[in-house]
């Protein structure tokens, strides 16, 4: 089963993330970010992944089995009749692209939070968090009627206005024929599109469910799998996945009536049958492992967040496990080869 639709019902007359004054949301998420990340997270030019750098800084001697083959410096290593290796600075300069799904399927939530909000949230927290002298955030939103771009810029008043956008984008509110257009982009189309547009290498963070073209079996691949891996050749890739509950068990609620907000395919399901609620939750288990396995073969850095769970602590835990994993040598007999 992989119907991404919510009850029928009333909706919710609770305000949401968008329905809050919006310079006050954005001063919310901003203490959220500083306060409970900056500093615990990164020095001042790191960013959200940890890795080498490519500013030059010298050359140290090569140790077997911890450095790679390709960041040998042969021309010290011809002086010198010793093996030696280039050292890398960060970055000074760091352009972070964004990629934030805000298709139809991304409004759906059961929490707090629904997802499209959660995206804003981790939108939020890269951007606070790679805002620096220099520095510079462009994004791509992919929407129901096509592809918006946003030129890089740096500062807070950059970060904030995409920000306001992204905060007051409409809603859709789920499928309508006489409106939706015949083909409408999808996530494959927006990470080409952004590899043309991100010609400098930087951090490319994509923010989705990405439920978008997944086939029904797990051996094949994803459409957008080979995509990502390109863009994972030159750039960091950090993939975003936002999630609801109820997209990984149904609940016992009596009859209800799902609806696909991308098609508008319906179904009536009977959710007290308990088999019926254990095999939703294995499918939906199935399903997140599929996506988790294309994202590793693509290359990417897996982050996953929830509505009903903290953001912020997922953040922090997520960069501590890949700080840890970037820290761990290379055992002996798996260096790069020539």
């Amino acid at each position: 089963m992989r119907w991404r639709g919510r009850p029928a019902g009333p909706v919710s007359p609770d305000p949401g993330l968008a329905d809050l004054a919006g310079d006050r949301r954005l001063r919310r998420l901003e203490l959220a970010v500083t306060r409970r990340l900056d500093g615990l997270l990164h020095g001042r030019y790191q960013g959200l992944l940890p890795g080498p750098g490519s500013e030059p800084a010298g050359s140290r001697e090569y140790r077997p089995g911890e450095d790679e083959v390709r960041r040998m410096d042969w021309a010290v290593t011809a002086r010198t009749t010793v093996p030696h290796v280039r050292q890398l600075d960060a970055d000074r300069e760091l352009t972070t692209w964004l990629l934030v799904d805000a298709s139809v399927s991304m409004e759906y939530g059961t929490a707090e939070l629904d997802k499209r909000e959660l995206a804003v949230a981790a939108v939020a927290a890269v951007g606070f968090l790679t805002t620096g002298v220099g520095n510079r955030l462009g994004a791509s939103v992919l929407t129901p009627t096509g592809l918006r771009r946003h030129a890089p810029g740096s500062g807070r008043t950059h970060l904030f206005g995409l920000l306001r956008m992204l905060l007051a984008a409409p809603r859709h509110g789920g499928y309508d024929r006489d409106t939706a257009p015949l083909a409408p982009p999808d996530l494959a189309t927006a990470l080409d599109g952004l590899r043309r547009v991100a010609t400098r290498r930087g951090l490319v963070v994509v923010i989705s469910d990405f439920l978008d073209g997944l086939p029904e079996s797990p051996g094949q691949p994803a459409p957008w799998e080979q995509l990502l891996r390109r863009l994972a050749v030159r750039h960091q890739v950090l993939a975003v996945e936002v999630t609801d509950p109820r997209e990984w068990e149904l609940p016992d609620v009596g009859l209800v009536t799902l609806v696909d907000p991308e098609s508008g395919r319906r179904r009536e399901v009977w959710t007290g049958d308990p088999r019926l609620r254990q095999r939703y939750a294995l499918a939906a288990a199935a399903q997140r492992d599929h996506v988790r396995q294309a994202l590793r073969r693509g290359g990417a850095a897996h982050l996953s967040l929830r509505t009903d769970r903290d953001w912020v602590t997922d953040i922090v835990r997520h960069v501590h496990q890949q700080r840890r994993l970037a820290a761990v040598p290379v055992p002996a007999g798996r260096g790069g080869g020539a």
